[in-house]
């Protein structure tokens, strides 16, 4: 395995929910820190990577989140089950005997979750969708009090299992956790690329915290750097698999970045967005448009901060978000990283003064 699928593999199999960040963040300061001229964090835990090209140059903030969603404890019964709140957007379908990790203070442990059997189940109910209030976590405990011995306790992280895998076709990336840990290995690889360049901007490379339970962490590092432009790099929605027609989604994995020009936190700003565009059709790198009725990203934050900033999402197309396992495209990850770099080399003093006012 390569170091950029070393870096997916950790990135995407360690455990991070929001309000949990830490060994997630721990990856990615490992990975970004030897291209930084100092990496920081706010007081809520988001991760901010400084790389100075020119100092007094335009603040350009490029950031990914680095929480995923997963679930909390919220009571153990007296048999050992584990009662749980969601954490982020959660389909009941897709959660039925998954594997998942409870995080304790005692060290990891395994579990599934589970519901009532559907033999037992009236027709009609067998019908519906499975209630998630009515879901539990199954550890193998026969009691509570052996449930609290293993370490569980209300509050505890639960973390879905999955382990990283190119698939047959190796250009497709099997992996829990794309959303949103593609858009930190997106912000590491940028820096990185930007070693030995001369750009005329500071770039911060930042890990946020808490975006998927309301763009949390976007704020705080926002008002922490106060940067000039942002760009926030997210999962974006797969139209290419069966029963999705072009009006749902037409994004396609393997077709390049999704520049989103609409999402529910914000309107991308046209200046920056057209920029943008430029910047991919004289570089010949392939891209796509996309919108998100129901949803945000960081740029929902980033743009509202202070006077404004300029703001765009950039979205990497990747089916199944929001379940125990995503698929991305090799590819767009390294044209999205390309799109930005060459962003990056132009955003001089008057070009976002340009950009911001005209």
């Amino acid at each position: 395995m390569n170091e950029k699928l070393t870096m997916f593999k950790e990135l995407t199999e360690a455990k991070g929910i929001s309000g949990n960040e830490k060994e997630a963040r721990e990856v990615m300061k490992k990975y970004i820190e030897p291209y930084a001229t100092e990496v920081f964090t706010d007081h809520l835990g988001s991760l901010i990577a400084k790389k100075v090209g020119q100092e007094d140059g335009p603040k350009v903030m490029v950031a990914g989140h680095l929480d995923e969603i997963g679930l909390m404890v919220t009571r153990i019964d007296d048999n050992g089950f584990l009662y749980f709140q969601t954490i982020g957007g959660w389909w009941s379908q897709v959660m039925l005997a998954q594997r998942v990790t409870v995080c304790t203070q005692k060290g990891d442990i395994v579990g599934v979750i589970g519901s009532k059997p559907p033999h037992i189940m009236p027709a009609e109910a067998r019908r519906k969708p499975y209630e998630i209030k009515d879901m539990f976590i199954d550890i193998g405990a026969t009691s509570k009090e052996e449930a609290e011995s293993f370490g569980v306790r209300p509050g505890d992280s639960v973390v879905p299992y999955f382990e990283f895998q190119p698939m047959k076709n190796e250009k497709l990336l099997l992996a829990k956790a794309w959303d949103n840990r593609v858009g930190c290995a997106i912000a590491i690889e940028v820096l990185k690329q930007l070693k030995d360049v001369d750009h005329p901007n500071v770039v911060y490379g930042v890990g946020t915290v808490q975006e998927e339970v309301g763009l949390r962490g976007a704020k705080t590092s926002t008002n922490m750097i106060e940067p000039d432009i942002g760009i926030a790099v997210d999962t974006g929605i797969a139209g290419d698999t069966p029963g999705i027609s072009p009006n749902d989604a037409d994004g396609k994995i393997g077709k390049g970045p999704q520049i989103i020009i609409y999402d529910a936190s914000m309107v991308s700003h046209k200046g920056l967005r057209d920029f943008v565009i430029k910047t991919a059709d004289d570089n010949n790198i392939p891209y796509q448009y996309a919108s998100i009725a129901a949803g945000g990203t960081d740029s929902g934050s980033i743009h509202l901060t202070a006077n404004g900033v300029p703001a765009l999402s950039i979205g990497i197309a990747t089916r199944y978000i929001h379940s125990h396992a995503g698929i991305i495209h090799e590819d767009d990850f390294d044209n999205t990283v390309k799109l930005i770099v060459e962003v990056i080399k132009q955003l001089d003093k008057d070009t976002v003064h340009k950009i911001t006012f005209d």
